[in-house]
């Protein structure tokens, strides 16, 4: 059982076409958790997960899953700006490869550069506190990959 590792436009094909997908945004220390309706049309937050150690942070997002009826993964690839990937990038490819190994669902890489700075300023127009921003902005990064996803999926 180990789950394929693509690119989003490369993983499309091996997904349903219809089915819960699982957002996540990757931080060092926290997970962003978002779920889209079974038809991809919209992602929505479920929550934000502490990290702690690797097996029960999976064991948290396959559990997730389940309850969602999920057929796959969504993980916020964070390129650098000139589309190389440094540590950020190579931290996310190394926790894919290690759920991959938990799980048959596919795994899909997304391009999120800039996604937590886009969700930053929308907070900051909406007049968030900064500790309320500190509480949802990884879950709304989550949403902001996931629903870049599925419009990118919607086109394909």
């Amino acid at each position: 059982m180990v789950a394929l590792i693509l690119p989003l436009a490369d993983a499309a094909p091996h997904l349903p076409g219809r089915g819960a997908l699982i957002g996540l945004d990757l931080g060092s220390k926290t997970i962003g958790v978002a779920v889209s309706d079974p038809d991809w049309r919209l992602a929505t937050g479920v929550e934000t997960i502490r990290r702690q150690a690797f097996q029960r942070d999976a064991a948290r997002l396959i559990a997730l899953a389940t309850e969602r009826r999920a057929v796959g993964f969504v993980l916020g690839l964070p390129l650098n700006m000139d589309g190389s990937e440094g540590p950020r990038a190579q931290s996310t490819r190394a926790f894919a490869r290690n759920l991959a190994r938990l799980t048959e669902l596919p795994i899909a890489l997304w391009d999120e550069r800039l996604s937590t700075a886009a969700v930053e300023r929308e907070l900051l127009a909406l007049d968030v506190s900064r500790a309320k921003r500190a509480e949802v902005i990884d879950e709304h990064a989550a949403i902001f990959i996931l629903q870049g996803a599925l419009d990118r999926l919607a086109r394909l």
